[in-house]
């Protein structure tokens, strides 16, 4: 049997929900380059390192661009942006009627939702995003349920975070994953309706999966953000320091979330050419 590297490359559509801030895109590329590089550090964490994949970017905020042809990809991802999920303007709007959309006519097809597309995701399936009084900012510790530790792997999770809206509750129908202090709502999935009991679930059986947090964050990614907020009086010298404080924390962004974009992505193929 061949492997993933010698067969058709797996293709995941990037939503471009903002654009880097202009010290962090000189070094790191945008969201697109961003989230492959993600990707491609986390095939180290995979039974296959050598799999071949594809990441195209769509700018759904600036120019309003999505794929042609959906039905190309493996997995739609939606990124992280400065904007707020709740915000009634247009972009944001037919971003939350083609995850729905997707959702429903495509359920082959993995949603993945990162920080404000984790937002968007459940603004789309019956939750809300609001307004949480307060950063939540750098290397945070998530409590994992039952759920977030069967499907991660480990009994807690380190992610970067850089958010002061939320998700306070989980939308029907989806499972929550873990939650901090700030954020009752870390992260969420839907499963197939073929799925086990949640105790007993595999990335095979997520059909959506978000996360508040960052994985795709590195330590120079957050440390430029925290330092043009900082300046621009958006965080206090407390946050600051605090967020320096766990600066070099374990991030498990590529090692353990980036290994479960990956088993998704994969199962997804294998579910959807046994379909054909």
């Amino acid at each position: 049997m061949s492997s993933a590297s010698e067969s058709k490359p797996y293709k995941i559509a990037v939503l471009l929900c903002d654009t880097p801030l202009p010290a962090v895109r000189a070094m790191n590329g945008d969201y697109g380059v961003i989230f492959e590089t993600l990707f491609r550090n986390s095939l180290e964490s995979v039974s296959d390192p050598d799999a071949n994949f594809v990441v195209d970017a769509y700018d759904v905020r600036n120019e309003l661009v999505y794929p042609k042809d959906v039905d190309e990809y493996d997995a739609v991802l939606l990124t992280g942006s400065a904007a707020s999920a709740y915000e009634n303007l247009e972009w944001i709007n037919r971003l939350v009627d083609y995850v729905r959309f997707l959702a429903d006519e495509k359920p082959y097809i993995r949603i993945l939702g990162i920080c404000f597309g984790h937002q968007i995701v459940a603004r789309a399936l019956g939750g809300e995003c609001v307004p949480n009084g307060q950063w939540e900012i750098g290397v945070t510790k998530i409590e994992l349920t039952a759920v977030g530790e069967k499907l991660f792997g480990v009994p807690t999770l380190n992610l970067e975070q850089m958010h002061r809206d939320h998700v306070p509750s989980v939308p029907p129908s989806f499972h929550l994953l873990g939650s901090t202090p700030v954020a009752p709502n870390q992260g969420m999935v839907r499963l197939y309706p073929f799925a086990p009991s949640p105790s007993a679930l595999s990335p095979a059986d997520v059909h959506i999966f978000t996360v508040q947090g960052h994985p795709e964050f590195r330590t120079q990614i957050s440390r430029e953000i925290v330092k043009v907020r900082h300046a621009s009086g958006l965080l206090d010298n407390c946050l600051v320091a605090d967020y320096e404080r766990r600066a070099d924390w374990r991030n498990d962004g590529p090692g353990v979330v980036g290994r479960t974009l990956w088993e998704m992505v994969r199962a997804g193929r294998e579910q959807r050419t046994r379909n054909l």
